[in-house]
């Protein structure tokens, strides 16, 4: 679409989870908005499409209703080792499977319904100068806001031009996702255990069962294809075999992402504020991402509106309590999801971590909380 003009209060760059919602929320109190996505919506993307129930005040506040979407209520969580040990638990929290596909579309069209302008076009610069952003796309538009946010997922040709550190470094992971039908319970999100990776596996909307996994690339690669892989590797879990041989695939081709880094990144970088995976990402073995960048856009959007009624005086207070906010909400499950994941990388101690837990399952509980917030009040 066109925009009306080159101006805005807030430019978002990227129109996922956060950036969709932040631009919900701020076009609610009467900021100009303008979201920059490179895709068309409904479109799917690698992930795991299980979302905690701590961001559904957030969504009501939203006027977003994912039950009426479809979304699956989730109350229960399995984990199996590579040796296809099984232990289940109820999730504290419980939460909910939506796709993608389906929900960054309905966010899309609810930031339209509330005044937001959404751009399909790639964001190739940004530059800050004299407390003001301009923002150069790839069709050669510019752009100029007061405030950016960045929520442009994992990793993207903008990271380059920031110099942001962790894109400096190769990453050794690569995803792989696709939908399939078949029999699974609504109400159960499994996370399976195979060698050099973690496979995540929840039911979604229409019925359609989504089975998300990631792996080192110097496993994936002795292998010649994407079947062979997981015929050689995955199967070796029994769970995984018997989901694989008892379902149908929906897609053509699984989707696939590589580059995926777990290094560390800045919430705040060149003065844009950083959201969801731009600002970090959470081991997919918490299977806590999309709540994550949700999440994230509240925190953003609450200040950004503080900030234009001048209850916060300037941008280094601005950037200040962001970062304080975001750290607090976020620090400790981002470091308690690396200590699970170095844990599970180890054969021997993840056999050793699920007898005791299949001894002590009260224990269980208490770890998938560390990697999963509390509801939080809009403020």
């Amino acid at each position: 679409m066109n925009t009306n003009s080159s101006t805005f209060d807030v430019i978002i760059v990227g129109g996922g989870l956060a950036g969709l919602s932040s631009a919900i929320h701020l076009s609610k109190y009467k900021l100009s908005v303008l979201v920059i996505e490179k895709n068309k919506y409904p479109k799917h993307k690698v992930c795991g499409e299980y979302v905690s129930n701590e961001v559904l005040p957030y969504l009501n506040f939203l006027n977003l209703d994912v039950f009426q979407l479809g979304a699956k209520r989730i109350d229960t969580f399995q984990l199996s080792t590579k040796k296809s040990k099984l232990i289940s638990a109820t999730l504290p929290m419980g939460g909910f499977g939506i796709s993608r596909f389906c929900l960054d579309a309905a966010l899309a069209e609810k930031a339209t319904e509330h005044g937001a302008q959404v751009l399909q076009d790639t964001v190739e610069d940004i530059q800050f100068f004299e407390d003001r952003f301009s923002v150069a796309t790839k069709n050669s538009k510019s752009y100029q806001a007061k405030i950016v946010i960045g929520a442009y997922g994992k990793r993207a040709n903008v990271d380059l031009k920031l110099n942001r550190k962790f894109i400096k470094t190769k990453s050794p992971y690569l995803a792989v996702k696709t939908h399939v039908t078949g029999e699974f319970p609504d109400n159960v999100v499994a996370l399976h255990n195979f060698e050099g990776g973690y496979c995540g596996v929840s039911k979604v909307e229409n019925d359609r069962i989504n089975v998300c996994y990631i792996t080192n690339y110097k496993s994936f690669k002795k292998f010649k294809s994407i079947e062979e892989f997981q015929h050689e590797v995955l199967f070796k879990n029994e769970h995984l075999k018997h989901i694989f041989n008892q379902t149908s695939p929906v897609f053509e081709q699984p989707l696939t992402i590589s580059q995926i880094s777990f290094e560390n990144k800045k919430p705040i970088d060149h003065h844009i504020i950083m959201c969801g995976d731009t600002a970090a990402l959470i081991h997919p073995l918490c299977g806590n991402g999309m709540s994550m960048a949700i999440k994230s856009a509240q925190i953003a959007s609450q200040l950004i509106v503080k900030y234009f009624n001048s209850e916060i005086p300037n941008r280094e207070a601005l950037e200040k309590q962001y970062l304080r906010e975001w750290n607090a909400v976020f620090k400790s499950r981002l470091k308690t999801g690396h200590r699970i994941a170095n844990l599970f990388n180890h054969s021997k101690l993840s056999e050793v971590s699920m007898q005791v837990l299949q001894w002590f399952p009260m224990i269980l509980p208490h770890i998938i909380k560390r990697t999963h917030g509390k509801l939080m009040q809009v403020k």
